[in-house]
């Protein structure tokens, strides 16, 4: 299988590199193939304007996604993001590694998606949840946390840890298609001994591996919906 993991950590000595880095050392090792983008060390540019793209559709008013649409048909992405694009189209399994910060990706990753995820290349025109581009392939997340699990449960003070991960898991990767896989968390990842450290990349190790036996996120597919975007009555 092809793995292509989106790693978001300034410090290459951080738990979520050491992630990112076994992950890569047990798929290769297992006959998988990895493609890595480190978005820091690469000096990623997460902020969207007129650089995204080589083409202008509307030099006088600029909309991204009328932008987007517009590169998609004369092939009028910057280089570096269609070369982000073309990882993506390449991967079976999707994987944002991250620290979980203020309840959601950080800003370099979600700029990342913000670029990447374009309207008319990657969702529009009826390519969305079930029917999107990436049907029938997975995404998951994998993060750290500063607190422990007791403090993202549903009577935890930061509240549930699904309710949190879902703008990301329904919102970005299930909206263009992908079968979302549960996530892996290390939880209070700065707290933990050498020991768990080592058992949390055996285990992290050993949910790769097994991606294809792992059931994804059940969310409602779109035939379960009427035509104003509300579940049907049951």
């Amino acid at each position: 299988m092809k793995f292509f993991i989106v790693h978001a950590h300034p410090e290459p000595q951080s738990f979520n590199s050491a992630l990112t880095n076994h992950a890569k050392q047990s798929l290769e090792t297992a006959g998988h193939e990895v493609q890595i983008s480190d978005l820091y060390a690469m000096q990623f540019n997460p902020v969207s304007d007129r650089s995204n793209f080589t083409s202008q559709k509307d030099p006088t008013y600029f909309k991204q996604q009328v932008e987007e649409m517009h590169a998609t048909e004369v092939d009028g992405f910057s280089a570096d993001i269609k070369a982000e694009m073309d990882k993506l189209e390449w991967c079976d399994v999707l994987i944002f590694q991250f620290p979980l910060w203020w309840f959601g990706l950080p800003g370099i990753l979600k700029g990342w998606v913000d670029k990447v995820f374009a309207s008319g290349k990657i969702y529009g025109g009826g390519k969305w949840y079930d029917n999107g581009v990436f049907a029938g392939r997975k995404a998951m997340l994998s993060l750290t946390t500063g607190g422990p699990i007791t403090m993202y449960s549903e009577i935890g003070i930061n509240g549930d840890i699904h309710s949190i991960l879902y703008p990301i898991n329904h919102g970005i990767l299930r909206f263009v298609g992908f079968n979302v896989l549960p996530p892996f968390i290390v939880w209070s990842a700065t707290r933990i001994n050498d020991e768990r450290r080592k058992s949390y990349l055996a285990e992290y190790a050993e949910r790769l591996l097994t991606v294809k036996e792992t059931p994804a996120i059940a969310y409602p597919s779109l035939k379960d919906f009427n035509e104003n975007f509300q579940l049907k009555d049951s």
